[in-house]
């Protein structure tokens, strides 16, 4: 435990604007085109909870740092806006047990980013697609991990089936529990209408265990929180701060999700599904990015599409499924963005085989080193030679009559077994292309 007289809300303790908070709600305000108030104020927002020790909660209501906005969901193209972004302080946490509860209060007065979106969202699955889109534009703008297993982002949904009684979803911690938990609700209020029932003002939590949501409390209307300047915080004026002031922090912004998959759908010809692909994560993205530039800078004869598609497929199945695999992350991978795009031309230029290439992606991840180097010592340049692969035809047609007579029987599965067997033979160094052409021949 780490808690202090401030998480405990003691007499005395006194509260402090946090300067980087403040900041990182202004830049997400201004990711999302948003309007930053000029002036904004702090207030006490009254209710009694068990996680919440002073009996109030520091909050805005009156005047919050950032107004408007908007999110564009990039599967459905619909828009979402936003109402307001605001800054309070976090309250404790209750864990729920068999017959008890406790409470940890371990992040009560820990600054939190609060943002509320308008009724424009009408089912679980674009309120999951809300909320992806806007974990990404915060770790795009480096305001937070939003990392939901450690409780860096945590999700709260209305849901109203009548567009009246609104029933609030709490801190829920995952896109999939999102999903499930407003569809159950939906399903729990439609019941209820259905039966000449009324449904309730209240808060509910989501109970991952029994796939159900469960009454917290009855939920309270703005009036009743009889909210009030906070007397102990002075208010703020944004423009007058030269560290706080959106014209310059506007400019500290960098290329929002939006706009990058737009550029690499128009620049690299990417797919909406490649480019939505590539964006979810930055740093993939990033190395995509390094890898494409060092390729197109080769050349090499091979046109454009067809050298950022082959990239794009083994960064995202066969390299992406190492990283998973030794559980690496990609700031720290030994292979650089330089050498897989070297990695990916020997594959244009039929230096290697795609078997091959499987074998030396993964020297690379696990032991680093260049291509070329891996490729020579390990013996897998692949073999192109006409001659040399026509002697080893030959061999292979005269161990295996009865694959050469399917195959003059029409049987085409037979030609790809016996490609299958030069290959072996080579030791997955032969060209395929070449081995076919051989092996029509001779037949």
């Amino acid at each position: 435990m780490n808690i202090c007289p401030v998480c405990m809300g003691h007499p005395g303790t006194l509260p402090v604007i946090n300067k980087e908070a403040v900041k990182k709600v202004i830049l997400t305000g201004l990711a999302l085109g948003g309007r930053v108030a000029e002036y904004s104020q702090f207030e006490r927002k009254n209710y009694f909870y068990p996680d919440l020790p002073k009996g109030y909660q520091i909050s805005q209501y009156a005047h919050p740092l950032v107004e408007g906005g908007e999110i564009l969901l990039p599967k459905s193209g619909k828009k979402v806006r936003i109402r307001r972004v605001h800054l309070e302080e976090d309250t404790g946490r209750l864990v729920h047990e068999e017959d008890s509860a406790l409470v940890d209060f371990n992040r009560a007065g820990v600054p939190l980013m609060e943002l509320v979106t308008e009724p424009d969202i009408n089912s679980a699955e674009e309120a999951s697609e809300f909320a992806e889109e806007l974990r990404l534009i915060l770790r795009t703008i480096g305001v937070s991990d939003a990392d939901m297993e450690r409780g860096q982002m945590r999700l709260e949904a209305n849901v109203s089936l009548d567009m009246g009684t609104k029933v609030e979803l709490k801190n829920i911690n995952s896109f999939n529990a999102l999903r499930r938990a407003i569809e159950h609700e939906l399903k729990r209020q439609e019941k209820l209408l259905r039966e000449g029932k009324k449904v309730a003002h209240e808060t509910r939590g989501w109970d991952d265990n029994k796939q159900k949501t469960v009454l917290q409390r009855t939920k309270e209307e703005s009036r009743d929180y009889r909210y009030f300047p906070e007397p102990d915080l002075p208010p703020l004026r944004i423009y007058e701060d030269g560290e706080l002031n959106p014209e310059k922090l506007e400019k500290e912004l960098p290329e929002l999700p939006i706009y990058k998959r737009e550029r690499f759908e128009k620049e690299y010809m990417l797919e909406k599904g490649e480019a939505y692909t590539l964006v979810l994560d930055k740093e993939i993205s990033d190395f995509f990015e390094k890898s494409v530039s060092e390729l197109l800078g080769w050349g090499g004869g091979k046109n454009k599409k067809e050298a950022v598609k082959l990239a794009f497929n083994y960064l995202t199945s066969d390299l992406q499924g190492l990283v998973k695999e030794k559980g690496l992350p990609w700031n720290e991978l030994l292979l650089t963005p330089e050498n897989f795009a070297e990695l990916i031309k020997m594959i244009l230029e039929n230096t290697i085989s795609s078997r091959a290439a499987k074998d030396i992606l993964r020297a690379l991840v696990e032991e680093g080193g260049d291509p070329t180097n891996i490729v020579r010592d390990r013996g897998l340049a692949q073999i192109s030679n006409e001659g040399a692969l026509e002697e080893i035809a030959k061999k292979v047609i005269d161990a295996n009559p009865q694959a050469v007579s399917d195959y003059k029987s029409g049987k085409e599965n037979a030609l790809q077994f016996l490609v299958g067997q030069i290959i072996k033979e080579t030791k997955g160094s032969a060209n395929p292309e070449v081995v076919r052409k051989i092996l029509t021949s001779l037949l």
